[in-house]
């Protein structure tokens, strides 16, 4: 029996998909691409401002932490539609707020004290090692690094496992639900470095791949 990690990444294999729908998306998200462009050259500014916070007073201020959430939020919800799931062909919303109808969904519970001393080195020395891993699954850790990025076919495992789910779907309608909690796994892996990297967190992440979409 597992500990719940305070980071949760759940989804919903939101069937029947489009079998063709996935040829287009990476145009239909070019609004949301614009939209989180502009909040990632925002994202490390916060972060910098909340890691002095923490320095300073061991919390992370909640008005900055509802802002990494959400941009981790809303990340992680266009990659689900777009190419680092294909999950669903519902159009990811515009917002960041937590979205329980939606079938993707993240949700970080708030730290109450964080560790002055760890804030220091946790988000490059300590997340090293997960670093390695992250790049394997991503193709350059680009996505734990900056969600926002095109995380999805850019070489990592990820991408060519999608690929190979959209080109089932193509033929035979189905994504292929053992690879869908394989790569719900991966991302899952991911977005906890990426919150651990964001300071939201002194839990560290855990050495194991959780398939599927639910979390345990």
């Amino acid at each position: 029996m597992t500990s719940a990690y305070p980071v949760r990444v759940e989804a919903d294999l939101d069937e029947p998909l489009s079998r063709w729908l996935w040829l287009v998306k990476w145009l239909l998200l070019v609004p949301h691409w614009v939209v989180l462009a502009v909040l990632w050259l925002a994202y490390p500014v916060v972060g910098l401002c909340a890691l002095f916070a923490i320095l300073i007073t061991g919390r992370y201020p909640r008005p900055l932490f509802a802002f990494t959430v959400g941009v981790l939020r809303w990340s992680w919800r266009v990659h689900y539609y777009g190419y680092a799931a294909l999950g669903t062909d519902r159009y990811p919303p515009f917002t960041w707020s937590a979205d329980v109808a939606y079938p993707a969904r993240l949700d970080v519970a708030y730290p109450d004290r964080l560790s002055r001393g760890l804030v220091l080195v946790k988000w490059w020395l300590l997340v090293l090692p997960h670093a390695f891993v992250v790049a394997l699954f991503t193709g350059a850790g680009g996505f734990a690094a900056h969600p926002g990025a095109g995380a999805g076919w850019d070489g990592g495992l990820i991408g060519v496992l999608v690929l190979v789910a959209a080109v089932v779907l193509l033929f035979t309608g189905r994504y292929p639900r053992p690879v869908f909690d394989f790569v719900l796994g991966m991302d899952r892996w991911t977005l906890r470095v990426a919150a651990y990297a964001s300071l939201l967190t002194d839990a560290y992440p855990p050495f194991r791949l959780d398939q599927g979409g639910a979390e345990r």
